[in-house]
């Protein structure tokens, strides 16, 4: 029951009203298409948006190997993980990475830019990443979204 002194009333996670879209990556810039990406997951596109709710949508995005990078990222840029071993530390850079596994470059990009802790990992998982142009989230009647570059 909203408070009528303050009518500004914020939805609880079962109100959220949840819509599918389907994003084309290719020849996208990887940090602009990623934080339009966040914004959606976030739900920050809606006027019922509550930064402790996660009220963002569903975002099937195809062609990730098709995803561009600017400058020299592609030499430059390194991607680091660690085995917790001695000496384990890995590193791998931009191109390689989106020569073997696109979909962790674009997820990683947008993982940077999501809340931290259990309701950004909850947010993540609304993302479905796909390297080629097809995808199996057909049943769910996803709608274009517009990114312009």
């Amino acid at each position: 029951m909203p408070n009528p002194k303050n009518p500004t009333r914020s939805i609880g996670e079962a109100e959220v009203v949840r819509r599918w879209y389907v994003a084309d990556a290719g020849d996208q810039v990887l940090g602009r298409f990623a934080s339009r990406l966040a914004t959606i997951l976030r739900g920050k596109h809606k006027p019922t948006y509550s930064p402790h709710v996660d009220g963002g949508d569903f975002v099937v995005v195809v062609n990730a190997k098709n995803v561009r990078l600017t400058g020299r990222k592609l030499e430059q840029k390194e991607y680091v993980r660690h085995s917790g071993y001695a000496g384990g530390l890995r590193t791998t850079t931009a191109g390689r990475m989106l020569e073997t596994h696109p979909d962790r470059v674009l997820r990683a990009a947008v993982k940077g830019m999501l809340p931290k802790g259990p309701l950004g990992r909850r947010m993540l998982t609304k993302l479905k990443i796909y390297p080629g142009a097809t995808h199996p989230h057909a049943a769910q009647a996803p709608q274009p979204l517009e990114i312009r570059s």
